[in-house]
């Protein structure tokens, strides 16, 4: 893929998430960004869960995907590079698909009590995806360190990551806080910060300078 190819999926994929996630406390008159997961605006009983899921999310998760498998091949080689790669494309893009093929429970179930087989993977895979794609993002950081490439590109994502890590901790502490909607967010905006600027950063690469590939 091109650089602008691989730009525009990160941004795409990034816009298309915010914007579903916005839409979708709109269902509800009493919808709380403050208080509310993403997920409970397209859990399986909300009036436009399918559409939201299928032409917002699934679409966001596959350009995600193909965005973090492009991008691989416009660094520098490096395993921890590679590595960080493809942990944001399985346990963001990928994962983002399946939380939304499976969605939570009515309200999202937060005292977990007889949980489906949907819920349970939803779980299962939201945990993944705050485990591994601070990791992730911390691994391309150390790899450009370790390269001496994009020092201040390197520095913000192993910031970045640290950053997703205390929110996550404070999240998991108290998962039935009134503040997990917004706990929630900061987390995802700034997975979704890290993308932008990777994307922007992947646009300006000048190819002599930082061997990369088109």
């Amino acid at each position: 893929m091109s650089k602008n190819a691989t730009f525009w999926s990160g941004i795409a994929g990034v816009t298309l998430f915010v914007v579903a996630a916005i839409l979708g406390g709109l269902q509800f008159n009493d919808y709380s960004h403050i208080s509310q997961y993403i997920s409970e605006s397209y859990a399986i009983d909300t009036p436009y869960g399918n559409m939201l899921r299928f032409l917002g999310f699934v679409p966001s998760g596959q350009l995600l995907i193909l965005f973090a498998f492009s991008a691989l091949k416009k660094f520098p080689k490096s395993n921890l590079i590679a590595i960080g790669f493809w942990g944001i494309g399985i346990f963001y893009g990928l994962a983002t698909v399946i939380v939304s093929v499976f969605p939570c429970d009515s309200g999202c179930n937060k005292e977990f009590i007889d949980p489906s087989i949907s819920q349970i993977i939803h779980n299962l895979t939201g945990l993944l995806t705050y485990i591994f794609v601070p990791a992730s993002i911390i691994a391309i950081g150390l790899g450009l360190q370790k390269l001496k490439a994009h020092n201040s590109f390197a520095r913000f994502s192993v910031l970045c990551g640290l950053f997703c890590f205390i929110f996550i901790g404070i999240l998991l502490s108290n998962p039935n806080s009134n503040y997990t909607g917004l706990l929630q967010r900061i987390i995802e905006g700034s997975f979704i910060i890290w993308i932008v600027r990777c994307a922007f950063l992947i646009r300006g690469y000048q190819k002599k300078k930082l061997k990369t590939i088109d």
